[in-house]
Parts: structure tokens; C-alpha cells; sequence
């Protein structure tokens, strides 16, 4: 058995395995527009708890796209009142970052205090 190294550039771009070559694993531009998104979402409070909807842990995830981005969230409660105006607060916030359409995705996932590090 032999010991084999392999040297690698400090300029090369790394690379995700079964990536196409040369595509990087990190996209520093597309994790601060992710980023931008999620600070902008801190405006997006819910009125029962008065707290936001990314402290809350309501955002579960968001999918950048050229043309469209998706935000994937829950509700504190399933028959939430607020529903509908939060929902609109957070496509108009993230709109204003991203400057294309917006599609917000309510999960079916229950909320859990406890992911937002709540204890009642």
C-alpha cells in the first residue's frame, strides 16, 4: 500500500462531489442575499406573541432562483387569524430584496416553541 497526496492550488475553487467542474460549494453572493432575506423577515412580526417570524423559527427555508424565490414557513398555530397578512408581509419583504416574484409556501409542519429556544 502506498500513501498518495495530492496538492491542490490555493487559488483553485472547491468543488461539491458530483458537481459540475468548477462549480464552487460555497456561493458567498447567494448566502448574503439569503442572509438580507432573513434580516429583512425580522420586520414580519407576529401580533399574538410579538415576536418575528425568523426569532420564531417560522422560516424554514428559503429557495433562491434566478427568476423566483420560493420561502418555505410554518404558523404558530394552524387556524392562525393572522395567516393571511403575515404571509403578505413576508413575499412584500422579501421582494424588496430580491426584485423578482416571491412565493411563499406554508408547510404543514407544527410549530414548536422550543426550535424558537422558548419555554413556557
Amino acid at each position: 500500500m502506498t500513501d498518495t497526496t495530492e496538492t491542490v492550488h490555493p487559488d483553485a475553487a472547491v468543488t461539491a462531489p458530483g458537481a459540475a467542474e468548477g462549480a464552487p460549494v460555497f456561493d458567498a453572493e447567494r448566502r448574503a442575499t439569503e442572509l438580507a432575506i432573513l434580516d429583512a423577515l425580522r420586520a414580519v412580526v407576529d401580533p399574538e406573541i410579538g415576536m418575528n417570524v425568523v426569532e420564531l423559527a417560522l422560516i424554514k427555508q428559503v429557495l433562491l432562483g434566478s427568476d423566483e424565490t420560493e420561502i418555505k414557513m410554518i404558523l404558530t398555530t394552524p387556524f392562525c387569524p393572522y395567516a393571511g397578512s403575515m404571509i403578505q408581509q413576508v413575499r412584500e419583504q422579501a421582494e424588496s430584496v430580491v426584485e423578482h416574484p416571491v412565493k411563499v409556501t406554508l408547510l404543514a409542519e407544527r410549530w414548536d416553541p422550543r426550535d424558537a429556544g422558548l419555554m413556557w
